[in-house]
């Protein structure tokens, strides 16, 4: 590992969380919620300072595997550590992965402090007839069949501004390269956890286990056993998190509450530097699905939501080790009184 990004993760490997928190501008210990359970998060760190801390990520992608093991316990304290986290991250059981790949402190810390800058963050003045304007850039891929049954593998742009409908009313409306379209017609939205609208949103529990528990409701039903999805109820849930998150902006005691809802998920782990689709350098929260890794790309300093990527961690037919197959940035926000107009 190069200084850099080792220096960089050690921002978020400190064994203190609260200096963590001292580092968002005018937050103080005194303000943070659930000071119980951050002293069994620390409590915690204390116990698993002896383990070796993990490769990098970007350099070596074949080593991910060695910082999912990061979870595993000194001897010494393992029983207690074990009661601990489960305490504190509140692990999905039923389907979710052995310990090992219980969810990296990093990346729990991260997510934390990413949910108290959003939960301080004032909320758009919204009322219904109104809609949340979100532009962004960037690209997917595609895999095509060629003559001779060759895979060919295809990017295509995802640039787009939507208008999402306050209360669903008018539906949204989807302005990319190829024109535009209101999905779904208007006046017959029906919002959900795969369709938001900002009072669908404003609807969600706001403590992060209840909130998990909603969402693992509907990944569980199209994902889940018997399903035949190959995703599975965590990586899509994950997935949905990302997405509400992306598509349209979120009261913020919700959106904290999502982003601490994740950091239950088990499997999540620390970038310790990223890009989106706008060239803007981040750090990372991400999981490892099949070979692919989805981030969330954070700004270092405000800890916004830049974006998200998903990146190859081995050759396929879909690219090279280390290819960003769908990269999609958050390039602006705000709210307008008409659908199509720019805020």
């Amino acid at each position: 590992m190069n200084a850099p990004e080792d220096a960089r993760r050690d921002r978020f490997d400190a064994a203190d969380a609260a200096d963590d928190v001292r580092h968002l501008p005018g937050l103080s210990e005194a303000e943070l919620p659930f000071h119980g359970h951050r002293r069994i998060k620390e409590h915690l760190m204390r116990e698993t300072a002896g383990a070796t801390r993990p490769a990098g990520v970007f350099s070596r992608p074949a080593r991910v595997r060695s910082r999912r093991t990061r979870g595993l316990f000194l001897a010494a304290g393992a029983a207690t550590c074990a009661v601990a986290l489960a305490a504190v991250l509140g692990v999905h059981g039923s389907d979710g992965p052995p310990a090992a790949a219980r969810p990296e402190p990093a990346a729990v810390r991260l997510l934390d402090r990413v949910a108290l800058a959003a939960q301080t963050a004032g909320a758009p003045a919204v009322r219904d007839g109104q809609f949340l304007y979100t532009r962004t850039v960037g690209h997917s891929t595609s895999l095509s069949e060629t003559a001779n049954g060759d895979m060919e593998a295809a990017r295509t742009d995802e640039s787009a501004e939507r208008w999402v409908s306050v209360d669903g009313a008018a539906g949204t409306l989807t302005r990319t390269t190829g024109g535009e379209s209101t999905d779904p017609v208007s006046g017959t939205h029906k919002a959900g956890i795969n369709s938001p609208t900002y009072r669908f949103l404003e609807t969600l529990p706001t403590d992060p286990a209840r909130l998990l528990e909603v969402i693992h409701e509907d990944t569980l039903l199209n994902h889940g056993a018997g399903s035949g999805s190959t995703t599975g109820p965590d990586q899509q849930a994950f997935v949905a998190i990302g997405d509400l998150l992306r598509t349209t902006e979120a009261p913020p005691g919700v959106s904290a509450a999502l982003y601490r809802a994740a950091a239950r998920i088990p499997g999540v782990v620390l970038i310790p530097e990223a890009t989106d689709a706008a060239g803007r350098h981040g750090v990372a929260v991400a999981r490892v699905h099949k070979g692919e890794r989805t981030e969330w790309i954070f700004d270092e300093q405000s800890l916004r939501l830049l974006g998200e990527r998903t990146v190859l961690l081995k050759d396929s037919s879909w690219g090279k080790a280390g290819t960003a197959v769908t990269s999609v940035a958050i390039v602006g926000r705000g709210v307008t009184d008409v659908a199509g107009a720019v805020p």
